[in-house]
């Protein structure tokens, strides 16, 4: 994919990536995120160059069970967003004011440290506009002995053509479906055509994985460990639910098992926290809020009754800043 016209992602940009020139690109690690760049050139939506940023690169608990297990999710948060929603809960990497550059080498190396720390998988989360380096790094990996599964983790703002150049790379793809409504996704993500491309995405995503393969329960990390049942491939369609748009969040789950029935797994979230320093409620009063217990208990009755079989949901009180890790450039 040439970067030097990007059209990696729905945006399609044709932003010259490869030519733009950002001052003080290897000493970004802030943990304000507070930057002030000297900046040349032509950035696209995602805010990023073709030097690879990233936030942080550790073990992470709180993924979906099957994929944390007991030892963590291997966890690389990438710099910068193609959605850049306006109640991110990512704020500090989604604007890409946050990272360290890293080479193609040192991002391969990242993922063998991982997987010498017992992580479960690799879990790529937001790396659609780093796809061309993220692809050279994992077969670089793949050659030096990585041989745990690779996650996908995406808003699903994604181009099938691009999906398509991770096929065989990937083993577990966990995508959002954020909206339905075409009018949700322009006001609260600038992207009216957001449905669109990510049901498409999605099939993609189950074309290429088939039905949800697990290790089996009584399978034990090198660490002596019992593990969770680890998912080794599969979709896991993760939804998080917004304050007042319990009938579009319906939507999304009325289509997501109309499509696939229970060849899939759908992740039911009420994590979300407004977090006034970067929401602007004069302009989204209505995210000024979390969801309440009716409304999210609401919600997974709903599922239920669908039929849904193969889900998660969370626990009460999940609604706080304690699922926001640190992005410190731990890890890099």
């Amino acid at each position: 994919m040439n970067l030097s016209d990007c059209t990696l992602c729905p945006r399609n940009c044709h932003a010259d990536r490869s030519s733009v020139c950002i001052g003080n690109r290897n000493a970004v690690c802030l943990e304000t995120g507070s930057i002030q760049d000297s900046v040349s050139g032509h950035l696209g939506y995602c805010g990023q160059t073709d030097e690879i940023i990233a936030a942080r690169a550790s073990l992470h608990m709180w993924e979906e069970p099957c994929l944390s297990g007991q030892t963590g999710s291997g966890t690389v948060f990438f710099s910068g967003c193609n959605m850049r929603c306006v109640f991110c809960q990512n704020h500090h990497i989604s604007t890409g004011r946050t990272g360290k550059k890293i080479s193609v080498a040192r991002l391969s190396g990242i993922f063998l440290e991982l997987q010498e720390k017992h992580a479960c998988n690799i879990n790529l989360v937001t790396p659609t506009h780093f796809l061309p380096q993220i692809i050279q790094a994992l077969e670089l990996a793949k050659s030096n002995g990585l041989t745990i599964p690779i996650v996908y983790n995406t808003s699903s703002y994604e181009k099938v053509e691009t999906l398509k150049m991770l096929d065989g790379l990937i083993d577990i793809y966990l995508p959002d479906l954020k909206y339905c409504s075409s009018e949700l996704s322009k006001r609260y993500s600038c992207a009216e055509d957001y449905f669109l491309y990510a049901s498409a995405a999605i099939a993609e995503m189950v074309r290429q994985t088939g039905t949800p393969v697990f290790m089996d329960e009584n399978t034990v990390h090198s660490s002596g460990q019992d593990s969770e049942p680890l998912m080794k491939r599969g979709v896991i369609v993760r939804h998080l639910a917004l304050p007042g748009c319990m009938e579009d969040s319906k939507a999304i789950l009325r289509y997501l098992f109309y499509t696939y029935g229970n060849d899939i797994f759908v992740s039911i979230m009420n994590q979300y926290t407004p977090l006034p320093e970067f929401l602007d409620i004069r302009l989204y009063p209505e995210l000024n809020r979390t969801i309440t217990a009716e409304e999210y208990d609401e919600l997974v009755d709903y599922a239920i009754s669908l039929g849904i079989e193969n889900g998660f949901i969370q626990e009460g009180g999940t609604c706080s800043e304690s699922f926001i890790p640190s992005f410190d450039c731990t890890g890099l």
